[in-house]
């Protein structure tokens, strides 16, 4: 069962007014999506983009059993950071609002079976769009131990980043690394094992690269008063969406929403656990 996070704080600094329009740049299965169209009825409407196909037939299902009539939303498969080529296409201008969840969708871990756990035993792929060329396999069985080491550090924060990446080339001259619980097992700890998934998520996805080029074009794109609302979930993302935010929130063209982050309340998290390390910002456009 999907559950959005903070989606009381997203609706409140979002602020989603009858017949405005909107874009959700992660939709994932639309629990976000839904409550901004129900916000935003009779005439508002929502343009959805992610980089999966099967989330977004989920999210329109979602949308048409709940009475949300078609022509009042449009759903892309892309990356959120081409944005403006999306804007263009689909003719949809006066945007009010825009947010981001970067949480990864429950369907990639529990369902997707692409090697997103380090508690499953699963191909290693990570890609969220299968178009993508690179996979996790081809990073731990072809990449430089060096290269490996240093995806690990810049992208996972674990300090025994070499000692990790040695492991792992050591363990491929015997045989390939092919699967999640095989990579898990050459790391041998939970921790360090979340934090080199995380890495290699991050690094095949280009998930930070992409979050640093679309924040200025979604600032662009937005209406007078229109305000971006992101939630990052661990501290690379968080620190790009601090620092962008603060920068652009040092112009008179912006204010920054939120001087702290803000984050889930104990009854949320003991709900739903996967929010436990969620953090939202927000900024406005004046």
């Amino acid at each position: 069962m999907h559950t959005p996070v903070l989606l009381k704080e997203v609706l409140q600094y979002l602020n989603p007014q009858p017949n405005k329009n909107f874009i959700d740049g992660t939709v994932g299965e639309g629990g976000h999506s839904l409550a901004i169209l129900n916000a935003i009825a009779p005439n508002g409407k929502l343009l959805g983009i992610d980089l999966n196909q099967r989330n977004l037939d989920v999210a329109k299902e979602k949308f048409l059993q709940n009475n949300i009539p078609q022509e009042r939303f449009i759903l892309v498969q892309g990356n959120f950071k081409d944005i403006k080529q999306y804007i263009a296409q689909n003719n949809f201008y006066n945007i009010a609002g825009v947010l981001l969840d970067l949480g990864l969708c429950s369907y990639f871990i529990d369902e997707s079976k692409k090697g997103f756990s380090f508690k499953k035993n699963e191909r290693l792929d990570m890609r969220f769009d299968t178009n993508s060329p690179l996979t996790a396999y081809d990073i731990v069985n072809t990449f430089k131990e060096q290269d490996i080491a240093d995806i690990i550090y810049k992208y996972g924060e674990e300090r025994f980043s070499r000692k990790i990446a040695k492991s792992i080339v050591e363990a491929r001259k015997v045989k390939n690394i092919e699967t999640s619980q095989e990579l898990a097992d050459i790391i041998k700890h939970n921790k360090s094992s979340a934090r080199v998934f995380q890495a290699l998520r991050i690094y095949v996805n280009k998930e930070l690269d992409n979050l640093q080029t679309a924040i200025p074009d979604i600032l662009d794109i937005l209406d007078k008063n229109g305000r971006l609302v992101i939630i990052s979930f661990h501290s690379l993302e968080d620190r790009i969406v601090k620092n962008l935010f603060k920068q652009y929130s040092l112009s008179s063209r912006f204010r920054l929403l939120t001087k702290k982050p803000i984050i889930p309340s104990k009854e949320e998290i003991h709900k739903n656990v996967r929010s436990h390390s969620a953090k939202m910002r927000a900024i406005e456009k004046i």
